[in-house]
């Protein structure tokens, strides 16, 4: 029998992001936003590199995500890091609050859309930090 031992860092992390915000009403903007940018990150699969084939080399904004960015007032994304808003993640909204779990390490445009909006931002490895209740088999 033989046994693979292997280590990397794909899908491993188990973060936790914890944008809490002032007011119900300012969380839910946030909220609101994530969803417009996921959506439109997810409509544009040919735009993005999630796993380097798809890459065309152009680092530019599309028309149609320049444009949500310029209805949300949100000047503060790189390029390359709208492809976030297409990972795999767990977002959860609770009054104020706003969790996402991940198991990717690339969050930027999470932690930028969350500062920008006015949120304390707390940020941990769910396996470093179990007890917590967020993350991957955490309880």
């Amino acid at each position: 029998m033989k046994i693979w031992n292997g280590y990397g860092s794909e899908h491993s992390m188990n973060l936790v992001m914890i944008g809490s915000f002032q007011e119900i009403t300012d969380a839910d903007e946030a909220k609101a936003l994530i969803d417009l940018f996921r959506e439109q990150a997810q409509d544009e699969p040919g735009t993005f590199s999630l796993d380097g084939t798809t890459d065309t080399g152009d680092k530019r904004f599309s028309e149609k995500m320049s444009q949500l960015m310029r209805d949300s007032k949100l000047y503060i994304f790189h390029p390359n890091e709208l492809e976030q808003f297409a990972y795999d993640m767990h977002i959860e909204l609770q009054g104020n609050t706003i969790t996402v779990t991940t198991d990717e390490s690339d969050i930027s445009a999470f932690l930028k859309l969350f500062i920008e909006k006015g949120a304390r931002v707390e940020v941990y490895s769910a396996h470093q930090y179990p007890g917590t209740g967020h993350g991957r088999d955490t309880g």
